[in-house]
């Protein structure tokens, strides 16, 4: 979606462009609500999912812990998942000092070590494309904190997400891809005590009171003061107008939803922004990632792409069959995957139980029937399509819509730029 069509998205709900058409609001402007409320909504989202995975036996902060299984569609810890990497996800306190991750030697294997700040821009990606597969150490230093380690890398807020990566096909594979996560290592200080948070469900003003608490534990960057002057009823110390700010959760919330409507599809499909994972000033993109695709990688390292459905707004309702026909070789020097995910009522993805226990379908999948010149028919729909189309069968949820999501890890120039476009899912 470029800025035009931002600004017409937000025009239509008589949204300011840029957060910042006005500059002053009078306090508790229900304007003001709505855009503290899309402001806040990444923090909220890290918060929510920190306490999800503190929760998980052996977790703590600043501490690494594995999934040894890839995702399924008994994941719920977050939205949109993949099926094609395991997961070492860390939450990092950096207040009492610099963390120490240790990268192993990975070989020709992928992996990725993301460091997402809690306003979720990627701070640093290390991996297979930035560093290569030798593996090295790396001191992770927080605001305020000298760096004194090896290879410094500055982290733009006291505390962060750690999320890290590990190719594997499964089966077989799983113990060489247990073996590489079980050579990662993070030391440093304990971290220190967690609060609980409100989630964004909650009532305005608990919503509120969070997204101050946050902003106060994490504060935000100086490129942010004219969003947060203009909001200091809700997101500082500014009067608090409790009708002024339900009316603008109720305008921010419509936004989202507006939002996910307005995505721009090209050949039936939705390209992501080139600010994906590093966000400046896009607010609102920001917002709408971190509700659906929280986590996501910068487009350098993986383009996340979204079929437009039926409606022409990314989501499936028919029962099938639809057909996606793709070329022996996509432009990428990693790995692709199509991602079959039910959608839930509040806007979030995750992957439906199926009678195959196939997820996605991808170059690596074993057993589909190629085309003769090399490219692959992937069948999409409720019913087992028959015959030899059952081999390269993604299968949708019994009922209820559903989306689909290609992802390409390493996408050459002519796929970042849209030179290349993939060609659409279509209605057989």
């Amino acid at each position: 979606m470029n800025r035009r069509d931002l600004l017409a998205m937000a025009g239509a709900l008589g949204f300011a462009p840029g957060f910042a058409a006005r500059s002053a609001l009078a306090a508790g402007d229900p304007i003001a609500a709505r855009d503290a409320y899309l402001y806040a909504l990444p923090l909220i989202e890290m918060a929510t999912t920190r306490a999800r995975l503190l929760k998980a036996p052996g977790a703590a902060v600043n501490k690494l812990t594995h999934t040894r299984g890839l995702s399924d569609h008994t994941a719920r810890w977050v939205t949109t998942p993949n099926n094609d990497t395991l997961y070492s996800p860390a939450f990092l306190d950096l207040t009492k000092g610099p963390v120490t991750l240790v990268i192993p030697p990975m070989g020709k294997r992928y992996y990725s070590a993301a460091v997402m700040d809690m306003f979720t821009n990627n701070n640093v990606v290390l991996g297979t494309r930035t560093i290569g597969g030798e593996g090295g150490t790396f001191t992770l230093v927080g605001p305020g904190h000298a760096s004194t380690g090896p290879n410094p890398v500055r982290i733009a807020t006291p505390h962060a997400w750690l999320l890290i990566r590990v190719l594997t096909d499964g089966g077989e594979d799983l113990a060489a891809a247990h073996q590489a996560q079980d050579g990662f290592k993070l030391s440093g200080p304990a971290g220190g005590p967690v609060a609980a948070y409100a989630a964004r469900d909650a009532k305005p003003e608990d919503y509120f009171a969070t997204a101050r608490a946050l902003l106060a534990s994490d504060p935000a960057p100086a490129t942010d003061l004219r969003i947060l002057r203009r909001s200091a009823a809700f997101l500082g110390a500014g009067p608090y107008d409790a009708a002024a700010a339900a009316d603008g959760v109720q305008q921010a919330k419509m936004i989202t939803i507006f939002a996910k409507g307005r995505q721009v599809f090209t050949g039936g499909w939705a390209y992501p922004r080139p600010t994906l994972g590093d966000y400046g000033q896009d607010y609102i993109y920001r917002a709408i990632v971190a509700l659906q695709g929280l986590g996501a990688l910068p487009v350098a390292e993986a383009m996340y792409l979204k079929a437009a459905g039926d409606d022409g707004a990314g989501v499936f309702t028919g029962d099938g069959p639809y057909r996606l026909t793709l070329p022996a070789q996509l432009p990428l020097d990693g790995f692709w995957s199509l991602s079959m995910y039910e959608a839930t009522a509040d806007g979030q993805f995750f992957f439906t139980d199926n009678p195959l226990k196939r997820y996605t379908i991808g170059d690596r999948t074993a057993g589909l029937k190629r085309n003769a010149d090399g490219g692959l028919d992937i069948w999409i729909g409720r019913a087992d399509p028959g015959g030899d189309k059952t081999a390269n069968w993604l299968p949708a949820p019994k009922s209820g819509p559903f989306a689909l999501y290609l992802r390409a890890y390493l996408p050459r120039p002519e796929l970042v730029d849209g030179r290349y476009r993939l060609p659409p899912v279509v209605k057989v």
